[in-house]
């Protein structure tokens, strides 16, 4: 009974009001540095590097997690972003187009900031994506921090527009970093989907056989050469909404409990050394720090205030500007898919390394100023003017 009421009661609180995810997530990310950083810090990063697979594909259990795990993360996120656009809060074309608005204003201004500070660095340049991403899984974390205190709008704004801007993202890796495509791999993937869209329209119930062309289109899309996780997109549109929410319901556990934690901890396996700290005020961190702290949510705010301003879009009625910073600031979290276009951005052990120390150094500045500044106005839900 003792068990019960001081354990077992608060983990289920910490569930239902959506923090358990968040805290989750921080504590891997912790453990992870922690272990990477001590005398078994070798060893540690050795066990994410281990190749494990069948023998037709062989991957290390790192990008198991990236591009298989993550692949279902964002199946879950897609399905709730179709939900939400066909008979939620996105439903109206105005409140549709507001976190695509956005989402180019939070990539276009941090890479304009990352040139600013580079333009003089040929080789410096060929990261001026990497503060453009947002990492969905950190940036809804911490967002889940403050449970029901965040209007349910204001949650699906951020993960409409994480969405879009991840896209923008894959495709920017497609185009610019990508040295080749297998156009005979994403003519099969595009069949496969096309397959997908005819079983929606056919209206089939039966959601596995959703599931077993949605594998086929996930391997034809990592073999094309495109990340894979824009697969878990894909498959949610094709879903019937009949079939969206039980299916959403089974994938809740799973992603929040074991995904996302692993996630966490595999990406942050990384050693960082204090005689790292003093690249961080080279032209590269700062272009890679300020375009996430200051260019991520400043892009974001004026686009969406530009574009509700013109009247092409609407802000939701339970959501005010101050808000809309503090989302921008959490849309700062670059993180993984960050940290991920700076590896294809730099080959030299010299850079890469002061890139993905600045890539945490701007992602935790912009964490911890969008908690505060959320944390401080999502009590009131009134619309405050600009």
């Amino acid at each position: 009974m003792v068990v019960r009421k001081h354990i077992i009661h608060p983990i289920k609180e910490l569930a239902e009001n959506g923090k358990l995810t968040g805290i989750m997530l921080i504590t891997a990310t912790f453990l992870s540095l922690i272990l990477s950083n001590s005398d078994y810090g070798v060893s540690y990063m050795k066990i994410w590097n281990m190749d494990i697979g069948f023998s037709f594909m062989h991957k290390s259990i790192l990008h198991w997690i990236n591009d298989g795990f993550m692949a279902v993360f964002f199946l879950m996120v897609g399905l709730e972003i179709k939900r939400e656009f066909v008979q939620g809060e996105l439903s109206g074309r105005k409140e549709a187009i507001l976190p695509v608005v956005a989402a180019f204003g939070g990539i276009l201004l941090p890479s304009l900031i990352f040139f600013l500070f580079n333009s003089r660095d040929s080789e410096a340049l060929h990261g001026w994506a990497i503060p453009t991403a947002t990492d969905i899984a950190f940036s809804l974390g911490i967002l889940s921090l403050l449970g029901k205190r965040v209007p349910f709008a204001l949650k699906i704004f951020l993960t409409a527009l994480a969405i879009i801007d991840d896209l923008g993202a894959i495709l920017i890796i497609a185009i610019f970093y990508t040295h080749a495509l297998n156009f005979l791999m994403l003519i099969f993937a595009t069949l496969i989907f096309i397959i997908l869209v005819i079983m929606n329209k056919m209206k089939v119930k039966r959601l596995f056989f959703f599931l077993l062309p949605g594998v086929a289109l996930w391997y034809f899309i990592l073999k094309s050469g495109i990340h894979p996780t824009v697969a878990g997109v894909l498959l949610a549109f094709t879903i019937p909404m009949n079939l969206i929410e039980d299916f959403e319901h089974r994938l809740n556990k799973p992603v929040n409990y074991l995904i996302l934690p692993l996630f966490a901890l595999a990406n942050t396996a990384m050693p960082v050394s204090f005689e790292q700290t003093g690249s961080l005020i080279s032209p590269l961190s700062l272009g890679i720090i300020f375009g996430l702290f200051i260019g991520k949510p400043v892009g974001i705010t004026l686009a969406t205030w530009f574009a509700v301003r013109c009247k092409v879009a609407s802000l939701p009625s339970d959501i005010n500007w101050k808000q809309i910073l503090g989302l921008g600031f959490t849309a700062g979290i670059g993180f993984t898919m960050s940290i991920f276009i700076a590896s294809l951005s730099y080959e030299s052990e010299n850079t890469l390394p002061f890139a993905k120390l600045a890539v945490l150094v701007g992602s935790l500045f912009s964490a911890i100023a969008g908690l505060v500044i959320l944390r401080l106005t999502s009590h009131s839900p009134r619309q405050i003017s600009l």
